[in-house]
């Protein structure tokens, strides 16, 4: 419980189908709960190259498409009767997590978000998260998708 006493929840979004889950079951967990939802949306200057040069021609582009992420989510789940606030932030997506798991009593985030390797079973945010929260973290998966058979969905899939 946070200070003032209310149940406080910290969710990772991206925008991606699993980070609207986490959302999605956030904002109810808080509802039911009369507690709060602090959304994350972090962005950086993504590295270019084997150079490592920052794109720095994108910057404000960066900063405006995390900051519409944040908003169109915002949106999306703002009348479920739960108390939710957003925050853009500039950083790593795993370190901020971390560091605002302090002061939550649970953080919530997708198994995978944007990151370009699609075979692993959790991304690289949701497992350091995982390793290095400062509370208990619940990772949302994905559901197989309907064109799959059973016997090709993950495992752990409906």
């Amino acid at each position: 419980m946070t200070s003032n006493g209310s149940f406080r929840i910290v969710v990772g979004v991206d925008g991606s189908a699993q980070s609207r889950a986490a959302l999605d079951w956030a904002v109810e967990e808080a509802r039911l709960r009369k507690g709060q939802v602090l959304a994350l949306t972090v962005w950086d200057i993504p590295h270019v190259s084997n150079v490592l040069v920052p794109a720095w021609d994108d910057y404000e582009r960066f900063q405006a498409d995390a900051q519409s992420i944040l908003d169109m989510e915002l949106a999306r789940v703002g009348e479920r009767g739960a108390q939710i606030t957003g925050h853009k932030v500039r950083g790593n997506p795993a370190s901020v997590l971390i560091e605002a798991s302090r002061d939550a009593d649970v953080v919530a985030v997708g198994s995978r978000g944007y990151g370009g390797f699609t075979g692993l079973m959790l991304g690289s945010v949701s497992a350091q998260t995982v390793h290095h929260a400062h509370c208990p973290v619940l990772v949302i998966r994905e559901q197989a998708p309907d064109w799959m058979t059973p016997a090709e969905a993950p495992p752990g899939s409906p």
